[in-house]
């Protein structure tokens, strides 16, 4: 019967609910007559007229107001207030026609009973009827018990949204300000945090959600560690304008990211750093479809340089990116030409066409092989893309007279262990050497830690293994990394990118290192799991120790050395290290080239640890092996440029 009634076109529902509410308020003029004269068989022939002249009156007021358009399962406490104007406004117009017609048989109070009885009848009656529709049309079993961890407007928003809906079931609230506690919101019971293991037990949860879209990122990282071993998965809601704004859904609530339990608050950008070498100016950004690169353009686009070039070897992400930016472009009404160009960073005299035709005045050179075991296994490639794409690329901006070249680098560039951050250090020596022979172009590498959610991050392959059961691979137990957002790390990069005079290399505070096992446990006791090792046999998710990967380190490190001083941003240092001269650089960068195309995988290997002082390769027999069967395959062959 519900299920069909529900199923009636809407009309035929606004003219039943208009057929209920004119029997309601015929029914509450009847009893107010029988209050009035305090008999349950009044006489009503005296005020017949009026009793159908009330519902007349009242029907037309509440189509005006909107009544009829609200639909019943999801209607808001605020009703009450339309109810009550369009009675109010009824008996005055009653009261009026009464007064002109002179029918002094009805008394005021009467109409003042008629008035609260009328509002408690067509009101009492929805809210009855919106509670019935929800507990018939969906089992209350089958949905997820949830509590919500906030009471204050965000939280009392996201319970009756969530109440609408056929996923969650709220339950209860938790909320740290003990004047909410023990009263009731939304219908349900405020704890206190400290009740949090008994509460979720008693009432089989599901999982918490937290609603406190106006704290801090610190603050955020501190309930979620209060929230840790509860063994409940843990969400969050999205920001106050959404909840504010009535735009809170259940698409809306996402996982616990990294972000959220590093604790780090942003800094507010210097807006003139951000604009000097991008507003109104050309802009090229190779790798532009990576994890960086991407970020970085859509971060330029919003200073709106005149043109964006985008650079990039692989035909779908520059297709995507390019998409995606012409989107943005057109959402936001900016005027910034997209120019994508497909293509590699180590053919110079191209690249040195596309500086020269279009003008290019800022480069952002984001393109490189950066994960470490695929560069370990094919080394000659990665320092070909790496250090030498970075020397042709630098060259060609010096040739086409570009005013600012910046390079993205890594932290692996220090005292590295693996051909990546050795391709990389060099590409700092090359960019710092160029920088001190002169020229119309500034050089200047910004170097920082991993970024989250990047192609190589951790968080996002952990994430895949817990969905599947586990186990999650680790490489150490003591392995430890930095992290920072991607969109933090770029608009740092933009900022120290307008920094100096030339051949600096920049350093961003990356805050705390964060030790990968516990971010794995953290990850599992969020998710609701239970981390499966000696003290708990039947745990749900195991993590496993499968041995350091090709070059990996356990460490990581953002300075070769102690020099290093402050700049105007808080989180940008300058650190100065050794450098080599041009004159050397050039010759040995010439035999590292052709050792490269002959495929001289033992000579190339010499002469990056020749280059780059600090490299300590952490050797690998793979990687040899298929660089020896290449250059035996290759006879001495040499590949073009």
């Amino acid at each position: 019967m519900i299920r069909g009634f529900l199923a009636l076109p809407r009309r035929m529902k606004q003219l039943i609910s208009v057929a209920v509410d004119l029997a309601l308020l015929a029914l509450a003029f009847w009893s107010a007559i029988a209050l009035r004269f305090e008999t349950f068989t009044p006489e009503i022939t005296p005020y017949k007229w009026q009793m159908i002249a009330a519902p007349l009156l009242a029907i037309p007021i509440f189509i005006r107001l909107g009544l009829y358009r609200a639909v019943i399962r999801f209607m808001e406490d605020r009703v009450v207030f339309v109810v009550a104007g369009g009675v109010t406004l009824s008996v005055v117009l009653l009261a009026a026609g009464l007064a002109l017609t002179h029918a002094a048989n009805v008394s005021r109070g009467l109409l003042a009973i008629y008035w609260l009885l009328a509002i408690l009848y067509v009101g009492a009656t929805r809210f009855l009827a919106r509670s019935y529709f929800l507990r018939a049309e969906r089992g209350q079993d089958s949905r997820i018990r949830i509590a919500i961890y906030g009471a204050g407007r965000a939280g009392t928003q996201l319970a009756y949204a969530l109440r609408a809906g056929r996923e969650y079931q709220p339950v209860a609230f938790f909320d740290d300000n003990p004047a909410l506690q023990k009263s009731e919101l939304a219908g349900l019971r405020v704890y206190s945090p400290d009740q949090l293991a008994s509460v979720l037990a008693a009432k089989e949860i599901d999982e918490l959600l937290l609603a406190i879209p106006s704290a801090n990122r610190a603050r955020r990282a501190e309930i979620i560690d209060r929230l840790e071993g509860l063994h409940c998965r843990v969400k969050l809601v999205p920001g106050m304008a959404d909840v504010v704004s009535g735009n809170v859904t259940v698409d809306a609530i996402r996982e616990v990211e990294i972000e959220d339990l590093l604790g780090r608050e942003p800094v507010a950008p210097d807006g003139a750093l951000l604009e000097r070498c991008i507003t109104g100016k050309v802009v090229l950004v190779s790798g532009a479809g990576g994890s960086i690169g991407s970020e970085l353009c859509r971060q330029i686009v919003r200073l709106q340089p005149s043109r964006l070039v985008l650079m990039e070897l692989s035909e779908f992400a520059l297709y995507s990116i390019e998409q995606e930016l012409a989107g943005l472009c057109a959402h936001g009404n900016l005027g910034v030409e997209l120019v994508p160009v497909l293509g590699s960073v180590i053919h110079q005299h191209r690249n040195e066409m596309v500086m020269k035709s279009f003008g290019v005045q800022t480069v952002y050179h984001a393109a490189a092989y950066k994960h470490v075991p695929l560069v370990e296994h094919n080394p000659i490639e990665g320092i070909r893309n790496n250090a030498l794409g970075t020397r042709r690329m630098a060259e060609a901006a010096l040739a086409a007279g570009v005013k600012t070249f910046v390079l993205i680098s890594t932290d692996k560039a220090v005292r590295p262990t693996n051909v990546m951050g050795a391709s990389k250090r060099l590409s700092e020596l090359i960019l710092q050497a160029l920088a001190r022979k002169g020229g119309a172009t500034r050089f200047c590498m910004v170097r920082f830690g991993n970024v989250l959610g990047s192609s190589g991050s951790v968080v996002p392959l952990f994430r895949r293994q817990i969905a599947a059961g586990g186990p999650i691979t680790l490489t150490h137990a003591d392995i430890t990394r930095y992290f920072m957002t991607i969109p933090e790390a770029a608009q740092l990069v933009i900022q120290a990118g307008s920094m100096g005079q030339g051949g600096e290399v920049y350093v961003l505070d990356m805050g705390k290192p964060v030790k990968i096992i516990d971010l794995a446990r953290r990850m599992v006791h969020l998710s609701g799991l239970e981390l499966r090792d000696e003290e708990h046999p039947d745990g749900d998710i195991a993590i496993e120790v499968v041995g350091l990967r090709p070059g990996e380190k356990l460490y990581e490190e953002l300075l070769i050395g102690e020099n290093v001083e402050g700049t105007s941003h808080p989180l940008i240092m300058r650190a100065y290290e050794h450098e080599v001269l041009w004159a050397v650089l050039t010759e040995r960068l010439t035999s590292l080239d052709d050792a490269c195309q002959a495929f001289d995988y033992e000579g190339v290997l010499c002469l990056l640890g020749v280059l780059v002082q600090e490299y300590a390769p952490a050797r690998h027999g793979d990687g040899e092996l298929l660089w020896r069967t290449m250059a035996t395959s290759a006879k001495g062959d040499v590949l073009p440029h």
